[in-house]
């Protein structure tokens, strides 16, 4: 039973959460359902609790003042609901929960702020192991049916070649059997076939009927 519980649990935790510690000043983009529509809300606050940090049950505290009234909200960080998390800022403190600051208000509740590496610490991957592996299969599909398109194109190409290949040779034995004479026609006719002019034996048989009438 535990052996399942944890195999549910590890497929639930996000590959990679932004390195949040308490002190910090965060944006928490939370996906929100209205019937069919979809829309993701922008919390922007000051982080005064954070408890389970890497496991499945990790839990955040958000505290902001809004037209002077105090607002917190907390979030399971590993849920599907919770888009992402950004660092817009980092304070310094010695507390683990920052409880006092609820009874702070105006100056009281300045933070000295402190440097970090922003870039890092919002490296992040919300995915899941199950949207992960479901994201591989999908490129993997999506390989597969490129390349089964470019061997189809290749045998298309390669048909298309073979068959023009074909018309050629056709088209040089006519003009090979074209241009020579038949062999059953009679020696005038190969005179003619031959590039002589057509009026040359003509000629020939008038010159033959003048000499006998001479004679």
């Amino acid at each position: 039973m535990q052996e399942a519980l944890n195999a549910i649990e590890q497929g639930s935790i996000k590959k990679k959460i932004s390195d949040i510690r308490v002190g910090d000043t965060v944006r928490v983009h939370q996906r929100i359902k209205e019937g069919k529509k979809e829309r993701v809300q922008i919390f922007e606050g000051l982080v005064i609790s954070y408890r389970n940090s890497g496991g499945v049950g990790a839990v955040i505290t958000v505290r902001k003042v809004a037209s002077g009234v105090g607002v917190e909200k907390t979030w399971f960080v590993n849920s599907p609901n919770v888009v992402k998390i950004q660092i817009t800022k980092r304070s310094k403190v010695r507390r683990a929960v920052l409880s006092y600051m609820r009874s702070r208000s105006g100056k009281s509740a300045r933070m000295a702020e402190r440097d970090f590496d922003r870039n890092t610490a919002n490296e992040s991957d919300e995915r899941t192991p199950d949207q992960l592996a479901e994201a591989e299969q999908a490129e993997i599909a999506s390989e597969d049916s490129a390349k089964a398109s470019t061997d189809e194109l290749n045998q298309v190409e390669e048909s298309t070649d073979t068959l023009a290949k074909e018309e050629n040779k056709l088209a040089s034995k006519d003009d090979a059997t074209g241009d020579e004479a038949p062999k059953d026609k009679t020696v005038d006719e190969q005179i003619n076939t031959d590039g002589e002019d057509e009026a040359q034996l003509p000629a020939e048989e008038f010159r033959a009927g003048v000499d006998k009438v001479q004679k």
